[in-house]
């Protein structure tokens, strides 16, 4: 068993009710345990900026899935509950990325293990850092990283 991080993030109807499905999904796959849970974050929108504010949040699962199979499950549950990969970076019912996984570093065609930006992304370390300060990606402990962003107008809801 491995521990691997997913962030999760909704911006249209029901933010909350689509994080908690999401996570719902994920404690219900078989070879997946969900071990902890962020708060939920009211956070403002990255890359498109011309769309409604976010929901955020983080898991951490124990997991018998190797990550490619990891990934394709979260890429399921997205679509499941109806994501759309209409404009890059633009509005979603819900988003899942694969964070990291155990201490692996993966570079495959559609798998990039830990996910490259997550260290500059204070929507992705503040919740990340509630459940999981001391988890080390590229030798940097999220906690440290956390220090180095920008985080003054995401809120707990």
């Amino acid at each position: 068993m491995e521990i691997a991080a997913v962030s999760l993030g909704s911006n249209i109807g029901d933010k909350r009710g689509h994080i908690a499905a999401a996570i719902d999904l994920l404690a219900r796959t078989p070879g997946l345990r969900v071990v902890a849970r962020s708060g939920d974050y009211r956070t403002a929108p990255w890359g498109f900026a011309e769309q409604d504010w976010f929901v955020n949040a983080c898991v951490l699962l124990e997991t018998a899935l190797a990550p490619r199979a990891l990934l394709d499950r979260c890429l399921e549950i997205e679509h499941a509950l109806g994501r759309r990969r209409d404009v890059r970076w633009g509005p979603r019912i819900i988003d899942l990325d694969l964070l990291s996984y155990g201490g692996l570093t993966i570079d495959e065609p559609g798998l990039s293990v830990p996910h490259p930006h997550m260290l500059e992304r204070a929507f992705v370390l503040v919740p990340l850092a509630e459940i999981a300060p001391d988890l080390t990606i590229g030798g940097d402990t999220v906690a440290a990283a956390l220090e180095r962003v920008e985080a003054d107008t995401i809120t707990r809801l």
